[in-house]
C-alpha cells in the first residue's frame, strides 16, 4: 500500500525532476566557472557605478532572495502546475544564457570596497558574501533575473493575484533585491540592465504567446494527423 502511494506521489510530482536535474547541471557547471576564472579577461564598469555609494544595509534583501526564489518553486509546485512550467522555462533558458555568456566571455569587476567603511553586523554579513562569492562570473544579473521570474511567475498566477498585498509584498522584495545587487557592489548597473533586457525578451514567448500552449496544441495536432494516417 505504502509503495503504491510513493508511485503515486512520484508519479504527481515528476514535473520536478527536470529541474533537479537541471539544478545539478547548472551548480557544477557555475562552480567549475568560479574555479576557473579568477582573473577575467572582461571588466564590467559604468560610469553611473561609480556614482552608487555603497550601502550595507541591502545584505538583508540580497540575502533574502534565496528565500524568495525557494519558495516561490515551492508554491508552484503544488498548487501549480502549469505556472511551474512556464517559471521553469523562463528562469533555466536565462540561466543557461549566463553560463553560456560567462563561459565565452569570462567578466568580472572591481567594484567592491578596498575597506568596509562601517564596523557593523551588516558589513560582517556583506564580508562573508565576498568571501564565498567572487567578483566574476556576473553579467546577467542571476540575482536580479530570477527576482524578475519570480516576481512575474506570482503576478501572473491568478489564485496569488487576488491577494493585492502578496502582489505588491512581491514587488517590493523583487526591487529592494535588484537595488541590493548595485548598492553592495555585487554588480555593475550594466548587469541589472542586461538581465532586464533577457527577462523582457523571455517575457515574450512564455507569457505573451505562450510557447508552452502553442506546443501543447502542436502535440496534439501531431497525434491526431498519425491517428488518421493509419
Amino acid at each position: 500500500m505504502k509503495k503504491m502511494n510513493i508511485l503515486k506521489l512520484m508519479g504527481q510530482y515528476k514535473h520536478v525532476l527536470p529541474a533537479l536535474f537541471y539544478f545539478i547541471v547548472y551548480t557544477t557547471w557555475f562552480s567549475i566557472l568560479e574555479k576557473k576564472v579568477t582573473h577575467p579577461a572582461n571588466l564590467i564598469h559604468m560610469k553611473i557605478d561609480d556614482q552608487i555609494p555603497f550601502c550595507e544595509y541591502f545584505i538583508v534583501p540580497y540575502l533574502l532572495w534565496f528565500f524568495y526564489i525557494g519558495l516561490t518553486f515551492i508554491y508552484f509546485i503544488f498548487r501549480d502546475k502549469e505556472g511551474y512550467i512556464r517559471l521553469c522555462i523562463f528562469l533555466f533558458t536565462g540561466m543557461t544564457v549566463f553560463l553560456l555568456i560567462s563561459t565565452l566571455f569570462p567578466n568580472g569587476h572591481h567594484l567592491r570596497p578596498g575597506i568596509m567603511p562601517r564596523d557593523n553586523v551588516f558589513t560582517s554579513l556583506t564580508q562573508r558574501l565576498y568571501q564565498t562569492d567572487t567578483p566574476t562570473n556576473l553579467w546577467p544579473s542571476i540575482h536580479v533575473f530570477n527576482s524578475l521570474g519570480a516576481h512575474i511567475a506570482i503576478s501572473k498566477n491568478v489564485a496569488l493575484h487576488k491577494h493585492k498585498l502578496l502582489i505588491w509584498g512581491s514587488f517590493f522584495l523583487c526591487t529592494s533585491i535588484v537595488l541590493s545587487t548595485v548598492f553592495l557592489k555585487q554588480h555593475s548597473v550594466f548587469d541589472v540592465i542586461t538581465a532586464f533586457l533577457m527577462a523582457a525578451i523571455l517575457y515574450l514567448p512564455i507569457y505573451i504567446f505562450d510557447i508552452v500552449q502553442i506546443l501543447r496544441n502542436a502535440r496534439v495536432t501531431y497525434k491526431n494527423s498519425c491517428r488518421h494516417s493509419y
